[in-house]
């Protein structure tokens, strides 16, 4: 579940923490060579962010199942996960096998309004910290983007030559006229060449 989305069952659960480790691997790697090239630190924290949320979530459905007596499960016969009543006590027996556990950090503001005789959630989407994590760093990167990845410098170096007061241009070609152009013998150089 990201924001209220899942992917149903026990194959949904598997191909999202399946989807977070090797998400979490890419990302890992790349963060270590962005350090090493000494890129901006605003955006190795963005980047950390991402990672860190990944993690927890990871975490949290790697380990909760296995260490707590209850939590959501999937129910095949609603097609969605039943909620559980009461406090979670860590037993140590637990209630899913490895990775198919629930992030449980989850965070819902529901505040409804009625509009024209129908009710409807202002901010529908479930999330926790971590989904709070990795949307911070990727809004952060979006906002700051001029500033973590400037625009490369061109440096054009301008070469003058001194020009003969007598000396004649080509309308068409702007090049000099042949009773001239021995008078610029480096550029006389480079034409051979």
């Amino acid at each position: 579940m990201a924001f209220g989305w899942m992917l149903p069952g026990e194959g949904g659960k598997l191909a999202l923490t399946i989807f977070r480790l090797i998400v979490v691997t890419g990302i890992s790697w790349y963060l270590v060579k962005l350090v090493k090239q000494k890129v901006h630190w605003g955006y190795i924290i963005c980047v950390s962010l991402i990672i860190a949320g990944a993690l927890g979530n990871i975490i949290d459905s790697a380990v909760y199942g296995l260490l707590f007596d209850r939590g959501s499960t999937f129910d095949p016969e609603l097609g969605d996960y039943g909620m559980y009543y009461g406090k979670a006590l860590m037993n140590g027996e637990g209630y899913a096998k490895p990775l198919m556990g629930n992030v449980v950090d989850m965070l819902h503001f529901s505040k409804r309004i009625t509009i024209g005789g129908n009710s409807r959630e202002i901010f529908p989407p479930v999330f926790n910290i971590a989904d709070a994590s990795i949307t911070c760093g990727i809004i952060l990167i979006l906002l700051f983007q001029k500033k973590f990845f400037p625009k490369p410098v061109t440096v054009v170096q301008e070469t003058t030559a001194e020009v003969p007061a007598s000396a004649s241009f080509d309308s068409d070609t702007h090049e000099p006229t042949s009773e001239y152009s021995s008078q610029w013998p480096e550029r006389d150089k480079e034409d051979a060449d």
